[in-house]
């Protein structure tokens, strides 16, 4: 059985009536534990009431909570989320947070040396503890994937391009690959020619773009692969791409054809935007029973 670590932030998403856990290395860690891949997350929580419901909530779920770290001093993060008339989200960050002080252990090196793919982003870099433990991570990892996950003023273009260089398989939606390539000297138009471009630019053979309902383009071992969207109604956007990301690295670690990986990604993207939060459970009968109907 394959097995994945993802790495960064454990929140609480806080939204004008209630609140719910999430982070997208989470939400991503448990999707993918959904699809029976054992799976870990290296974090870290504050000694505090959140930080006791997210053990909870992640022991009931089924993830291993070894490689979650506890911090005496900084409190678990929390994020002020926003929904536009669309379900589209915005997001207030507070900082620091206990996320922000994830320090490099035995128990983590051991974790990521024994895993088939270790997922990470951009945002846990934002504290230079959380982004050396990664950075003296990541060259004990198989399959680095690379969530670029934007999130303004937390990253520089610089700090992509190393993360990047080290990755083996880059995620991204239209937007960010977009403001990346410019960044980096591309004057290319297309997805496909911005896809190339960064592929070469950055030696990586697997990058996959999200296109929102339009679907996503997967770029793997030089052969390109489309799916052109499902029609959902939104409930809200929150944990639909990392769901996406979650289905297809899954997918991909149990030997499925890349086509069939990314449809299946975009099935469940697409399910999650049209329920409330990140997280929501699906049955994969519910998955592809949806798919059939497209």
């Amino acid at each position: 059985m394959p097995t994945a670590t993802c790495f960064g932030e454990i929140l609480w998403d806080v939204f004008p009536t209630h609140k719910t856990i999430g982070g997208a290395p989470l939400n991503v860690a448990l999707r993918i534990q959904s699809f029976g891949i054992q799976t870990n997350i290296i974090s870290r929580i504050g000694k505090d009431e959140d930080g006791d419901k997210s053990l909870q909530y992640i022991k009931e779920n089924n993830l291993d909570i070894s490689t979650i770290q506890t911090d005496e001093i900084y409190k678990t993060g929390c994020v002020n989320v926003t929904l536009d008339n669309s379900g589209s989200a915005s997001y207030e960050i507070e900082y620091p947070v206990a996320w922000d002080k994830i320090e490099i252990t035995d128990n983590n090196l051991k974790t990521v040396k024994s895993s088939d793919a270790f997922i990470f982003g951009s945002l846990a870099c934002r504290d230079a503890i959380s982004k050396n433990t990664l950075l003296n991570l990541l060259p004990y990892a198989k399959l680095k994937v690379f969530d670029v996950n934007l999130r303004p003023p937390h990253y520089s273009i610089e700090l992509l391009r190393k993360l990047m260089d080290s990755a083996d398989f880059i995620k991204c939606n239209d937007e960010e690959l977009f403001e990346i390539c410019k960044a980096l000297g591309s004057d290319k138009d297309s997805i496909k020619e911005q896809v190339d471009f960064l592929s070469a630019s950055t030696k990586t053979s697997k990058i996959c773009v999200t296109l929102g309902k339009d679907g996503a383009v997967l770029l793997f071992d030089g052969n390109y692969y489309n799916n052109n969207g499902y029609t959902i109604k939104v409930e809200d956007t929150v944990g639909a791409g990392d769901s996406f990301l979650a289905t297809l690295i899954s997918k991909l670690l149990q030997k499925k054809a890349p086509d069939d990986a990314l449809n299946t990604a975009c099935a469940v993207g697409a399910l999650v935007a049209s329920k409330a939060g990140a997280n929501p459970k699906l049955a994969r009968t519910e998955i592809l029973n949806f798919i059939k109907n497209q």
